[in-house]
């Protein structure tokens, strides 16, 4: 079982920045890709960022160029920086990690809130 805990969300105004951080725990050695989601009040959880063990990152077309998400693979933590942030990034920021042996995303963290407002 593996265990995920975010940190780092709160208040920003519309083109400042936050850094979010998912801490792993438990059965690591099982993790493969690791993405951030996010959830807005009556929407869809959608996928935002993701990365593989090897490095290889991708991003939904509405962050590109604004986030990046890394990893510390010694720390088993995994960030997302949020820069040029805008009132639609406003949402619940969930870390996930898929699971080697099934390739989906079985572990989930609690969440962290995000709001973008002036």
């Amino acid at each position: 079982q593996v265990q995920l805990m975010e940190s780092g969300g709160g208040l920003a105004q519309p083109g400042g920045s936050l850094r979010l951080s998912c801490a792993a725990s438990g059965n690591i050695f099982t993790i493969g890709v690791m993405g951030w989601h996010r959830q807005a009040p009556g929407k869809q959880r959608e996928l935002v960022a993701m990365i593989t063990n090897g490095g290889t990152t991708d991003y939904v077309d509405s962050v590109k160029g604004r986030f990046t998400i890394s990893r510390d693979n010694a720390k088993n933590t995994v960030y997302l920086q949020m820069n040029s942030l805008k009132p639609e990034d406003t949402a619940v920021y969930y870390c996930a990690a898929q699971r080697r042996c099934t390739g989906q995303y079985d572990s989930w963290g609690q969440g962290t809130q995000v709001t973008v407002s002036s």
